[in-house]
């Protein structure tokens, strides 16, 4: 699977060792920044993802900052894009099967890489299950976002 993956300094660590072990994992990996440990704003990394997934360089992005929850409302922002923070199994997984998840948004203050690890491969190896009840409500988040984005 293709992923992007970005963090802001908070993540930068937790991203380094993410993508390394992502990579071993058989997984394309780009990685589009922090590349320091130097200050860096999480909405300039939560659009990089969100945009590659957005046009398809990537199937799925993973963001990473200290709670994960400001990446997440980050990513959130761009049409198409489905980003949460897990910091369980189940919603990894379920996130995907439910909701069409296409970002997974970590906390590196929150949860270690053992753990960071276990979720991005439940993340990864979810996918959605397509049912008429999840489409219908896919289909109704499509149509909240389609409707605001007119309003601007």
């Amino acid at each position: 699977m293709r992923i992007a993956i970005g963090a802001d300094h908070a993540g930068f660590e937790m991203k380094r060792d993410l993508a390394g072990y992502l990579a071993k994992c058989g997984h394309e990996v780009t990685d589009l920044g922090t590349h320091t440990t130097a200050a860096v704003d999480y909405p300039d990394i939560s659009e990089a993802v969100a945009q590659a997934v957005r046009n398809g360089q990537a199937d799925r992005g993973i963001v990473i900052c200290g709670s994960g929850a400001g990446a997440a409302v980050a990513a959130c922002k761009f049409p198409g894009i489905r980003a949460s923070v897990c910091h369980d199994t189940y919603s990894a997984r379920q996130a995907v099967e439910h909701d069409d998840l296409n970002v997974l948004c970590l906390g590196a203050r929150v949860i270690g890489l053992s753990l960071a690890r276990t979720l991005c491969d439940a993340f990864l190896a979810a996918t959605f299950s397509g049912e008429e009840r999840h489409m219908h409500r896919i289909a109704k988040i499509d149509a909240i976002e389609s409707r605001y984005s007119r309003e601007e």
